[in-house]
C-alpha cells in the first residue's frame, strides 16, 4: 500500500517521527507540495492513501488519481478537500477533531498578556538603553492592564473556547459567550450565555474560536465592531476570514478596538502590502497557536490512528460520511 504526504513539514519539521507510519505502508513524504493541480496529481501518483495539511484537493484532481481510496487531512479543519467529490468517488475523508485544544487556548492567553503587559517591547526597550537612560527606577512605554474583573466574551464555545474560558477564569475574568456549547448550560458554571449584541457591547477583551461557515465569515465587520464597547481587545486563534481586515484597521486607527492580536489572517502566509501591517496596536504571529511539539505529536497519533481504525473497518473521525 503507497502511502503519500503532500505537506508534511508543517507538522514535523523534524522533531517528530513519521517511523508508526511507515509500518503501514510504503511511505513518500513531501515537504510541500506547489498549489498546482497538475503537480499535486504527480505527486500523488499511484498511492492508495494521501495526507494533506492545505494542499488543496478540489474535484478536478479528485478525478484524476483514481487509485486513492483514503485521504487524512492532518487539521481539524477540511475545507481543503472538495467533500462531495471525494463521497461521490468513494473516497473516506477523515480530519483530527481536538489535538490543539490546549494549545489554542494557551496562545490565546499569551496574546492577551503581550497587550496587557507589551513583555516583547519592555525588553526592546531594555536592551536598547531606554531603561539605563531612565530617571526612574522602571517606566512603561504602554499603559498596563490588569485582567481581573475584565469581562471576556467568547464567540464560540466548543473545546478550544471551554479550554479559554477556564484560563481566563483563573485570571479573575468574567466570561461570557454568544456561541453554542457541547455542555448544558446548568453545567457552564460561571460562565454566562448571552446574546451577541449583549457580549459585543460588554466584553472587554473578545476572543474567537468558532470555525469559519457562512454564517461565521466577516462576522467582526464594521456593523458589529460599531456594537463593541469603546477600546475593547480582540484575539483571533480561529480562522482569518472572521474578520473584515479592513474594517478592523479602521476600527484600531480610530482607537474604537484598541489593542487586536492575531495568530491567523484572511490569507496566509500574509500578503506583504496586507492592511493590518499599517497598524502600530495589532499583533500578528504566524499561525503558530497550534505548533507546539505536544500538539503536533497529538495530531500525528491521532492521523495513524485514524488510518489504522479505516484500514481495520472501523473508520473514525469521517467527516464525509
Amino acid at each position: 500500500m503507497k502511502i503519500v504526504i503532500l505537506d508534511g513539514y508543517t507538522l514535523n519539521p523534524g522533531d517528530l517521527s513519521w517511523e508508526n507510519l511507515k509500518e503501514l505502508g510504503s511511505l513518500t513524504v513531501n515537504d510541500r507540495t506547489q498549489f498546482n493541480n497538475e503537480v499535486i496529481i504527480e505527486a500523488i501518483g499511484e498511492a492508495e492513501i494521501i495526507f494533506t495539511n492545505k494542499t488543496p484537493l478540489p474535484k478536478e484532481v479528485l478525478t484524476e488519481v483514481p487509485n486513492v481510496k483514503y485521504i487524512g487531512v492532518l487539521a481539524t479543519g477540511f475545507n481543503v478537500v472538495d467533500i462531495e467529490a471525494a463521497k461521490d468517488l468513494g473516497i473516506t475523508v477523515t480530519n483530527i477533531p481536538s489535538y490543539g485544544t490546549t494549545a489554542v487556548a494557551q496562545m490565546t492567553m499569551a496574546l492577551l498578556l503581550e497587550m496587557c503587559h507589551h513583555v516583547g517591547e519592555h525588553n526592546r526597550a531594555v536592551r536598547t538603553g531606554e531603561w539605563s537612560r531612565s530617571k526612574d527606577f522602571c517606566f512603561w512605554n504602554y499603559p498596563l492592564i490588569e485582567l481581573e474583573g475584565k469581562t471576556m466574551g467568547i464567540i464560540g464555545f466548543g473545546r478550544i473556547g471551554q479550554a479559554t474560558a477556564k484560563l481566563a477564569l483563573a485570571f479573575g475574568m468574567k466570561v461570557i459567550t454568544s456561541g453554542s456549547s457541547s455542555k448544558p448550560e446548568s453545567q457552564l458554571g460561571p460562565v454566562k450565555q448571552v446574546d451577541m449584541d449583549e457580549l459585543l457591547a460588554t466584553s472587554h477583551v473578545i476572543s474567537l474560536h468558532c470555525p469559519l461557515t457562512p454564517e461565521t465569515e466577516g462576522i467582526i465587520n464594521a456593523t458589529n465592531i460599531a456594537k463593541m464597547k469603546d477600546g475593547a481587545m480582540l484575539i483571533n486563534t480561529s480562522r482569518g476570514l472572521l474578520i473584515v481586515e479592513q474594517d478592523l484597521k479602521e476600527a484600531l486607527d480610530k482607537g474604537k478596538i484598541a489593542w487586536a492580536a492575531l495568530d491567523v489572517v484572511s490569507k496566509e502566509p500574509i500578503d506583504s502590502n496586507n492592511v493590518l501591517l499599517e497598524t502600530d496596536n495589532c499583533i500578528i504571529t504566524p499561525h503558530i497557536a497550534w505548533a507546539p511539539k505536544e500538539s503536533r505529536e497529538r495530531l500525528l497519533n491521532t492521523a495513524i490512528e485514524n488510518l489504522e481504525s479505516y484500514l481495520n473497518g472501523n473508520p473514525i473521525n469521517v467527516v464525509n460520511k
